[in-house]
């Protein structure tokens, strides 16, 4: 019973990350038909930032998640302008450019932090008891509720409001919605600050559980491809089902094996999934 608790908190805490991450990673490839290699470089810019704001320089809370999210989002939005939108047309070269951005990211952590783990203090110190019978951190607990409601506003955003109308039309026929008077170049920039502020504000709550590495960024973007492979590239809720399957059957391998053995999960199922369902899970309905 323990166990059983133990995986089904640790398997939606790490099922949410993954799908606040993938969903990001979906919009704006549904949307402006970019693949950005860099986007979870903002998870790992979210986690460095919070361990300043937080950790070193003692804000509060509510304003070290500002200051985080709202930098990567302005970083985020900068890099479109002036490195991917002048190539966004070239597959290859956004390819290039962003996992070169990822790189560069990468070595600015290790110049500034140096390359151990930074630990990050945690927003809640405390330890809830389930059923009176395992103890899990508050921590993991906060995070999971804020990735969910997170995800709950996405899904409001995309499908109740002007602007969500907006990016649904663009990612349906850009051509169409110009047309329409929709203006494209400003959905883009939308949908680049929404996923990276996501990707940051995963990488903010994660932290305290996992610390603040420079390397961070690389297994989250294998997991994110299994994810987005599984699910539909083009399709939110096939995401969030594929988040939910990886997440838990990593635990799940963690548990029963080992963590290393967890670590193979999305290569497994990137390969299965590419070799005999290209489509993903949903792919052919709920498209973004």
């Amino acid at each position: 019973m323990n166990i059983f608790l133990e995986i089904l908190v640790y398997g939606a805490v790490q099922s949410d990350i993954y799908a606040l991450l993938a969903m990001g990673f979906c919009l704006i490839f549904g949307v402006a038909n970019v693949v950005n290699l860099a986007h979870t470089a903002f998870y790992m810019i979210g986690a460095y930032l919070i361990y300043t704001f937080f950790t070193l320089l003692k804000f509060n809370l509510a304003m070290s998640i500002l200051l985080s999210t709202v930098s990567v989002g302005i970083l985020a939005m900068g890099l479109y302008r002036f490195c991917i939108r002048p190539v966004m047309f070239s597959e290859w070269s956004v390819l290039m450019i962003t996992i070169a951005l990822a790189l560069f990211f990468q070595q600015l952590m290790i110049f500034f932090y140096g390359p151990p783990d930074r630990n990050v203090q945690g927003f809640i110190e405390e330890k809830f008891s389930l059923f009176g019978r395992v103890d899990i951190d508050a921590q993991r607990l906060l995070t999971l509720g804020i990735s969910v409601v997170l995800l709950i506003l996405l899904w409001l955003f995309i499908y109740r409001t002007r602007m969500g109308k907006a990016i649904l039309a663009v990612a349906q026929d850009r051509e169409a919605a110009l047309f329409m008077g929709i203006n494209c170049e400003r959905v883009y920039l939308t949908v680049i600050a929404i996923s990276a502020i996501l990707a940051a504000i995963g990488g903010a709550f994660i932290a305290p559980t996992i610390g603040a590495r420079p390397e961070m960024w690389a297994p989250a973007l294998g997991r994110i491809f299994a994810v987005v492979v599984l699910g539909g590239m083009r399709s939110l809720e096939g995401t969030i089902l594929a988040a939910l399957l990886i997440g838990y059957t990593e635990v799940v391998i963690s548990f029963a094996i080992s963590s290393y053995f967890g670590e193979i999960v999305a290569v497994i199922i990137i390969l299965l999934m590419l070799t005999f369902r290209p489509s993903g899970l949903l792919g052919k309905r709920a498209e973004v």
